[in-house]
């Protein structure tokens, strides 16, 4: 007979879980396994909401699993290392993002991308190694390998590192990874949503003059005022689209939305790089052609591996990269998610687990 989440593991944890793809979220007493040789335990403090969280809470992916405690921008103080740890302490401050575990010897990571291992282990809605189900951060309490855990700098608020986990990770890493981290180029952010926001901001912390792109005008004063951004872009606008042609350098789209490729592609100087880091609900044609004509490339990322996604936080910390959130109580969390499918947030919600979240 199978054992309820209750009684999986030995210690006991309280989250907000959906029972079914209504997506509404409510108490659920959990268990996360006992603190491993190499396991970090530590009190959840914050954990920022993904749209990733809502797509799978309402199985709008197809292969989610009940009860689904979500949450993969999950920050807090460690309470319990094993006996085997060797890069943290209890009082540590520490994140965990997007994935918990990996196969450890493929070439993905071993070259420390076990973000591209075809066994990774996501936070929440995966089967760990002992077989039982992973859950995420919208708990009081996670147990995690310290290979998966990333130290948290003093100089950033703890509230302010968890988005950083998905959201900051993944614009960083193409930045990186397709050169578009040197200062003096120019760099398109396509969306200005809980990615394209954090874009801005480390494309500017690079030296890059920022255009945002953006089908909403109402988003200018924002985007260069607030954000930082060199200039505004209004994607259906063809006089502006026009004046932009072969400008940049590169481009990073955020758009989980179907939308036209073939405008973006022209705004690229030759050489120039469109990066998808968005994940549209159905393909997006990919005209060929105006690729040829300027040796253009239209690439993809993911997330980050553990090295990459420290460095990142390290980067941040340093240079006063920080989102822009709004922290709420988690009883919140039901409204938080509908306001985040009208878009109606600026730019990314944090749950207060550590104050607001009752654990009797």
């Amino acid at each position: 007979m199978a054992r309820t989440p209750e009684e999986e593991h030995p210690q006991k944890a309280v989250g907000w879980a959906a029972r079914d793809n209504s997506g509404v979220l409510s108490p659920l007493k959990f268990s996360r396994r006992e603190t491993g040789e190499q396991d970090v335990t530590f009190k959840v403090l914050y954990c920022g909401i993904c749209h990733s969280d809502l797509h799978y809470i309402k199985n709008e992916w197809g292969h989610s699993t009940y009860p689904a405690v979500p949450g993969h921008e999950i920050v807090g103080v460690v309470t319990e290392v094993g006996s085997k740890v060797k890069t943290f302490k209890v009082g540590d401050k520490v994140g965990v993002g997007c994935m918990v575990g990996a196969c450890r010897s493929c070439d993905n990571c071993s070259n420390n991308l076990e973000n591209y291992c075809s066994k990774r282990i996501l936070t929440y809605g995966s089967t760990y190694y002992d077989g039982t189900k992973t859950y995420g951060g919208y708990s009081n309490i996670i147990v995690v390998d310290e290979h998966f855990a990333v130290r948290i700098p003093n100089n950033i608020p703890l509230e302010a590192a968890a988005p950083l986990l998905c959201a900051g990770i993944t614009v960083y890493s193409p930045l990186r990874y397709y050169g578009l981290d040197k200062p003096g180029l120019h760099v398109g952010i396509v969306g200005l949503g809980g990615l394209g926001h954090v874009a801005v901001k480390f494309a500017k912390a690079f030296g890059s003059k920022v255009t945002v792109i953006s089908t909403s005008p109402n988003k200018k004063d924002e985007a260069i005022n607030r954000l930082g951004a060199d200039s505004f872009l209004v994607s259906r606008d063809p006089e502006q689209l026009q004046a932009a042609m072969g400008t940049m350098d590169g481009i990073i789209d955020t758009v989980s939305a179907f939308h036209p490729l073939l405008p973006l592609i022209g705004l690229l100087k030759s050489h120039g790089k469109l990066v998808m880091v968005g994940d549209p609900d159905r393909p997006l044609e990919l005209p060929i052609f105006p690729l040829l004509m300027g040796r253009k490339i239209v690439g993809g990322s993911c997330i980050g591996g553990m090295k990459e996604t420290q460095e990142m936080i390290d980067y941040a910390a340093k240079h006063g990269v920080k989102p822009e959130i709004e922290v709420i109580p988690m009883d919140y969390v039901n409204t938080a998610m509908e306001r985040m499918l009208k878009s109606d947030v600026r730019y990314r919600f944090v749950l207060d687990i550590g104050n607001t979240l009752k654990v009797e």
